[in-house]
Parts: C-alpha cells; structure tokens; sequence
C-alpha cells in the first residue's frame, strides 16, 4: 500500500509541475486607422512599388500548434497577403503603380519584402522590411495582431480580420515617403532605371553606378536622353511593366478565388480551436481536482489519522475520487484529438480550394504556384534576349 501511496505522489507532482507551462501569451493590437493623402501628388513625385511575394516562413514545431496548419496553406498565403497589402497601399494615394512581383525580382523603385512567422485565423505577425532603389533600407520590422473568434461569428460582413495589421504596414511606409525631397526621388527613379538596364546588359550600362560595400547605389554618370542603347532599354522596360501587370491580373484572380474559401477557413479554424481550448480548460480542472483529493489523502495518510477506520474511509474515498477525476480528465484529452482532426481536415479542405489558378502567358501555360518565379526568370531571360536582338550588343548572362 506504500508503494502505491508513493505513486500516486508522483503521479501527482508530474502534473502540477506540467501544469506550470499552460497558458499562452498574446499581444493584442486595436484598430489602426489608414493613413491617406488629403491631396493629389504630382506624378513626378509618385513612386511606384513592388511587394514581393512573400516568404511562406515555417510551420510551428509544435504539432499541437501547427494542427490543421500546412505549407500548401502557407504557400497561398504568400500570395494572397501581398495583395491584401497591395490594395491598402494604392487606397492610400502616397505611391504610383504599386505591383505585386516574384521574389528578387530587379527594378523597384520602391520593394516590399515579407515573411509569414505566425498565421493561423487568430494570429497574424509578419516581418517586412522595405528599401528603395539606392539600397537605402527604409525599416524592418515585426508586425502582429490578434483577433478574436467573435470576430468570424459575426453575421455582418467586415471585411479584412487583420486589416489594422495591414494598415500599420502602408501608414510606415507613407510615413517613410514622407521624409524624402522632391531630389530624392528623382534620384531614385534614375537609380531604378539604370539598375534595370544594369540587369539587362551589364556590358553596357554597368559603369553607371558604384554599389558600395553596405549595398547602396550611386550614379557614376548618366546616359544621354539620346542614347539609342539607353532608350531601348526603357522601351523594354515598358514591355515588362506590361508583363507586370498581366501577370497581377492573375494574381488579383487568384485573390478573388481564394477569398471566400480562405475566410470560411479561418473562420472555421478559429471555432475549432476555441472549442479545443475548452475542453483542454475542462480537462485540466478535473486533473487538478484529482490531484487537490489525492493530496488531501496523502496529508490524512501522512498524520496518522488514516489508522481509524473513519479517516481510513475518508482517505480511500479521496484517493478513488481523484483517480476518477484524472481519469475523466484524460478521457477529456481524448475528446481533443476530435477537435485537433477537425481541424487537420478544414486545413486539407482549404489546401486543395487554393490551389494556384493555370494562367497564359506569352502563349505558354503557367501555374502561379513556384513556378510563377520561374516563369518570369524566363521572361526575363526573354527581355534580355530581346535586346540583344535588337542592338546586336551582348546582353546579360542568363
């Protein structure tokens, strides 16, 4: 009977001590209003925009944590949260074009960079970073917010959930805009133009500007207006703005097509999860309880006072009813792996809703899936091949 006693001591210490660990830890963010121009800006002084497709980032290790979570679900959202960006920023009225590219994609006057580090319905946190032409880095930062599940029972519609976490982004980078001199962006519209033209044919255009070793750019010397060199390449350049904007058409279609899947996704993730942290929450009550009547028995044991037959009766009846309550609280656990399969299923349902749409482009048949990157190297191997062509000059490498 000792042996048992000492057991369930055991027994119990092990979950008061994992109990310790219960309980996460959120920030929350309140409502961010978007900054907008209270006047039009010269088309001199607009500048356009590239937002990158972002950065899929990582699954949580946690298999808890990542439950109903997958890298096909990651991989839309890299494509669908740049367009939700994108959109903010031309309500805004601060830029020119603002376009939606592959990653390391060379031209901007103004890039965009994002990675995923949490998405999973309630919480959103993304690192961006920004910089203009000239490699000056603009900012890096962490955005991240959280949203409660009342917010997808609601029967009216509104929206974007994380739309402040995407106004927060666009008001930094009008903010940042907001510091520079009509002369500054001049020299960053220059600067992306030779750099295009650097890409396009190095041979030729490379000696224009000097990148220093924290990888800012400056312009050596400028081409003449006249150049014929220099004027096809931004006669080129035209073509692949062109390219740009059909392949954002795409983009915005996949946007449209994944809307409503994904926002019924969320939805549906969020009142799963909701209804598993209850029954986590429930589980560890009656642990806990258990534990408290298993404690009391082992104090009664301890004092001697479970000798008499009453506090025998008593010290037994602890004991049982505690291991009956750690029972029913284990049987809870069981009922969340339910949940947890619930929700592994509405993440496989998405997945296969989002796949990327099959587009045409210069007469060849695409997937805007990793393959979209691809297939813009491509064309811009096309371009290059284009100019070669065109003045008889050696383009860049491929």
């Amino acid at each position: 009977m000792k042996a048992f006693y000492i057991f369930l001591q055991i027994l119990a210490l092990s979950l008061l001590s994992g109990c310790s660990s219960l309980g996460p830890q959120r920030d929350a963010s309140g409502p961010v209003a978007l900054n907008r121009s209270i006047s039009e800006i010269p088309d001199n002084q607009l500048l356009d925009v590239w937002v990158e497709i972002f950065d899929p980032g990582q699954l949580p290790a946690s298999a808890k944590d990542a439950s109903g979570l997958s890298m096909d679900i990651r991989e839309a959202e890299a494509r669908y949260m740049p367009e939700q960006l994108r959109d903010t920023m031309e309500r805004t009225g601060y830029w020119g074009a603002v376009r939606m590219v592959p990653r390391g994609t060379e031209g901007a006057e103004v890039l965009v960079s994002g990675k995923i580090l949490v998405s999973d319905g309630e919480q959103l946190k993304l690192q961006i970073s920004a910089q203009d032409a000239t490699g000056h880095r603009w900012f890096n930062s962490v955005y991240q917010a959280e949203v409660p599940a009342v917010v997808y029972q609601s029967t009216v519609p509104r929206g974007e959930p994380f739309q402040s976490l995407y106004n927060a982004i666009a008001n930094d980078l009008a903010k940042f805009r907001g510091k520079l001199a009509v002369e500054d962006i001049t020299n960053i519209r220059r600067v992306a133009e030779l750099r295009f033209a650097a890409d396009l044919a190095p041979d030729a255009f490379a000696g224009y500007l000097q990148r220093s070793a924290s990888g800012e750019y400056t312009i050596v010397h400028l081409p003449s207006q006249d150049d014929p060199m220099y004027r096809r390449v931004q006669a080129i350049r035209e073509r692949d703005f062109l390219l740009i904007d059909t392949l954002n058409g795409h983009f915005d279609n996949f946007y449209r097509e994944m809307e409503q899947p994904y926002t019924d996704w969320r939805k549906a993730r969020s009142e799963e999860s909701a209804a598993l942290r209850e029954i986590e929450k429930d589980a560890l009550k009656r642990k806990l309880l258990g534990v408290a009547a298993i404690a009391g028995a082992i104090a009664i044991e301890a004092t001697g006072n479970g000798n008499s037959a009453t506090g025998s009766v008593l010290r037994d009846t602890m004991v049982l009813g505690g291991v009956y309550a750690i029972k029913t609280g284990f049987d809870k656990d069981s009922e969340t792996e339910i949940h947890r399969d619930a929700i592994e299923e509405l993440g496989q349902s998405f997945a296969s809703e989002a796949q990327p749409l099959v587009v045409d482009v210069e007469g060849e048949t695409h997937e805007l899936t990793g393959s979209a990157e691809v297939q813009y190297t491509r064309w811009r191997g096309l371009l290059k091949q284009i100019y070669t062509t065109e003045t008889g000059l050696p383009g860049a490498v491929n």
